[in-house]
């Protein structure tokens, strides 16, 4: 835990630096209960100034589970709800990468998108129209296949954090991990759930989210697509360049362009756009 405290200390005004451990004391005193989440928040806003937080539990071949939030608008709690807690997150590159493996740490989310996916559809509908440019999550593995998402980002200014923020952000991921393991253990992440039941708690034999996701994806449009069409698909829709695909699936960039207009002629659509938006009203109808 002093590593945090000791990478800070060069960068922080004491004034800061008495109210980030201050917030710290708060925290470590309530990880037993529910409310963990909002004083951890708040000792967080004292490093760094975060206007919106997300708190949930990623559970291996489950959906993920809220836990907490704070600053996010009314006007957009809905349409973030729908993107990561409905079926929405098959698209978010955090819950894929982390049903591919991802291990715990501190990831801004130009670390983990694919390399297109700042123009994808998915970022200009749920991350741009719901006041995000970018967040950044902390991942913690509890154990029993199960991670806790910690998410921070400038959602009501709509901006970027600096790469400053960046780094005292990172520089606190020894203790953040530590305190939420804390709160697992004492007891407080479950009485988080206790309203839900505790088989929310643990997975127990893992359901293939992977496969579920990928099953989504490779049903979409199957009456008129090919398999190659829709693994095109679901690699455009997740933010995937044509290199990118064509590397993925070991195929040249111009075969995928190929598929690309393919499946848009028989799907009846121009753009990717249409694409996205015909594949949210079948993931979600």
């Amino acid at each position: 835990m002093a590593d945090s405290s000791a990478q800070t200390a060069t960068t922080l005004p004491a004034t800061s630096l008495h109210a980030w451990h201050t917030g710290l004391a708060r925290a470590m005193a309530s990880v037993a209960e529910p409310g963990f989440g909002e004083r951890l928040a708040e000792a967080l806003n004292c490093l760094v100034p975060i206007e919106s937080v997300l708190l949930g539990l990623e559970c291996k071949g489950l959906a993920p589970r809220p836990l907490y939030q704070r600053g996010i608008p009314t006007e957009y709690r809905e349409p973030l709800i729908e993107r990561y807690y409905a079926r929405g997150y098959m698209l978010d590159p955090f819950c894929l990468a982390l049903e591919s493996g991802l291990a715990e740490g501190f990831y801004p989310l130009s670390e983990i998108a694919p390399d297109d996916f700042f123009n994808s559809e998915y970022y200009k509908t749920y991350y741009l129209k719901c006041g995000s440019v970018e967040d950044s999550h902390y991942i913690v593995d509890l154990g029993g296949q199960r991670k806790v998402s910690l998410c921070v980002y400038q959602g009501l200014s709509g901006a970027r954090f600096t790469p400053a923020e960046l780094e005292l952000l990172r520089a606190a991921q020894p203790m953040v991990r530590e305190l939420i393991r804390q709160f697992d253990e004492r007891g407080g992440l479950a009485r988080c759930l206790s309203n839900a039941g505790p088989s929310s708690l643990h997975s127990g034999p893992p359901a293939a989210l992977n496969q579920q996701i990928r099953d989504a994806f490779m049903n979409f449009g199957s009456e008129v697509l090919t398999e190659r069409e829709r693994e095109v698909a679901h690699l455009m829709l997740r933010g995937h360049s044509a290199k990118s695909s064509a590397r993925v699936l070991e195929i040249s960039p111009e075969t995928v362009r190929m598929h690309r207009k393919n499946l848009y002629t028989k799907l009846d659509i121009g753009s990717q756009a249409e694409l996205f938006a015909l594949f949210i009203d079948w993931l979600t109808r």
